[in-house]
């Protein structure tokens, strides 16, 4: 289509896009890049330093030496507050921008990139906030008798040098789940965007540096897999927190093991969404098809597991038909595009090959089941009936615009059908009654559950998984505690 993009964003492209270590944009030590393609169109958009474990080591040098200076987190914490801040406020005058970036990156439609771009700059504030608020407790009370006082706190303390990798579904508001609440505890960052989309992470490191966060606070690396694993292994790393995939997780598990790192994992996701006969349909249609269908289904907490009660069973996937035959697939610039392209070829032929497994199984597709990737790497929203437990397309993670729709019969029923996974990151319920949706609720294994609607992700909402979905939780206070380290300190004071 014919879109012209802003000229911001076509200088912003035509750069080399380089390493940011210390406050310095830098070529790759080896001189090595790789280049970042549009998965709408598979033409070539930038060029972009590939980070050797060289350059790991000066980013991770550049922010040990800033931390144990204190530039940042010996800084007074309303100052910190006010960089933040000011770093919302930049990135907000550059939306159009950013949002065009994500386009062009990522391939998700401008209206889905706007949507993410506010959620972060909501985490950035929200967070922004909390600087002055790392509290302990006094203690003293409870040590204190038979003659003897003692005076006891507890205090946090930033954790020091963490190492944030990030996915590629959602490069903007990935970057900004784990960078603000860093900053805001006083880390100093090294962050290591995904391959496939490094380039949002570059702009928000520029913004970040123009609001006055100093050199060696918030460092980035681009690069690969092998990028990544340096920056896991380092031994000046204090934290890695990791949001990917369930099989990489078990790796910088293992891998942290040698130094006990701390960890945060936001991991794969299987996730149902349970349709009672009591709901309002005209609610629970559309929540139900964007719940797998929003980003072409490339979300860690998608709806991708469907269960309907059999009162409405016909009727509901009826209208989840009817209602996914008005998603149109497409450019993302395109106003009216619901579903962009997947990410890439090897993520277009994974949904594929889960598709025609799928088949092959014995489900029934009612609506889509193909694709094109002669242009672009787009497939259609994809709805499975005759679905066994068992199948693959039941329970394992796709991470495309693929759902498998089971009927059932009551309420014991369903929770172990959506208990049946090794996942547990998120899960819809829709009914009318009250006491059903808590009783709902608390029964689900999931680390999210959503009533009557599904998705969002609030500032001050702690977002998680149960089983391999991941460990601890990002955003709230426990996203911000996450960066923090608890020190207890009793004094015996003299009688």
């Amino acid at each position: 289509m014919g879109y012209q993009v802003l000229e911001e964003t076509t200088n912003f492209l035509s750069n080399k896009h380089k390493l940011l270590i210390d406050g310095n944009w830098l070529d790759s030590s080896d001189g090595k890049s790789f280049d970042v393609f549009n998965p709408a169109n598979k033409n070539k958009i930038a060029e972009v330093c590939f980070a050797s474990s060289q350059d790991v080591d000066k980013a991770v040098s550049s922010a040990r030496n800033s931390f144990d200076r204190g530039v940042w987190s010996g800084m007074k914490p309303l100052d910190r507050t006010k960089i933040l801040w000011k770093w919302a406020d930049l990135l907000e005058s550059k939306i159009d921008h950013i949002s065009e970036i994500e386009v062009l990156d990522n391939g998700m439609p401008v209206v889905i990139a706007k949507t993410f771009i506010q959620y972060g700059l909501d985490w950035i504030r929200y967070f922004a906030g909390m600087t002055d608020k790392v509290l302990g407790k006094n203690i003293s009370s409870a040590l204190t008798g038979n003659g003897e006082n003692f005076h006891s706190y507890t205090s946090l303390e930033p954790i020091g040098v963490v190492g944030l990798i990030l996915p590629w579904n959602g490069p903007f508001g990935t970057f900004l789940i784990k960078v603000a609440p860093a900053l805001a505890a006083g880390c100093s960052c090294v962050v290591k965007p995904a391959e496939d989309t490094p380039l949002s992470a570059l702009l928000l490191a520029e913004t970040a540096l123009e609001a006055g966060i100093p050199p060696g606070v918030l460092n980035v690396l681009t690069g690969d897999a092998s990028t990544g694993e340096a920056l896991v292994h380092h031994k000046d790393v204090d934290k890695i927190s990791f949001t990917g995939s369930t099989s990489v997780g078990k790796k910088i598990v293992n891998a942290c093991s040698h130094d006990l790192k701390r960890i945060t994992l936001e991991l794969g996701g299987k996730s149902p969404c349970i349709i009672f006969d009591d709901c309002d349909l005209e609610t629970a249609i559309p929540a139900a098809a964007m719940a797998i269908f929003t980003n072409s289904g490339q979300v860690c907490f998608a709806g991708s597991r469907l269960y309907v009660q059999e009162g409405v069973y016909d009727e509901f996937l009826n209208g989840i038909a009817e209602f996914s035959k008005g998603l149109k697939v497409g450019n993302g610039f395109d106003p009216d595009t619901m579903l962009g392209p997947l990410i890439s070829e090897i993520q277009f032929n994974q949904v594929n090959k889960y598709v025609q497994e799928g088949l092959e199984e014995g489900a029934e597709v009612i609506i889509g089941g193909d694709g094109d990737n002669s242009d672009g790497y787009f497939f259609k929203p994809t709805v499975f009936t005759k679905i066994d437990p068992s199948m693959k397309i039941a329970r394992e993670e796709i991470f495309g615009p693929v759902l498998a729709a089971t009927k059932f019969k009551d309420l014991d029923e369903v929770i172990s059908l959506a208990n049946d996974t090794q996942y547990g990151l998120g899960a819809g319920v829709f009914t009318t009654d009250v006491n059903k949706a808590h009783s709902v609720a608390a029964k689900i294994q999931s680390g999210n559950v959503w009533v009557n609607h599904y998705g969002g992700m609030h500032s001050a909402l702690p977002f998680g998984g149960y089983k391999q979905s991941g460990w601890g939780r990002e955003l709230g206070e426990d996203g911000f505690k996450a960066y923090t380290e608890q020190k207890t300190v009793s004094i015996k004071l003299s009688t």
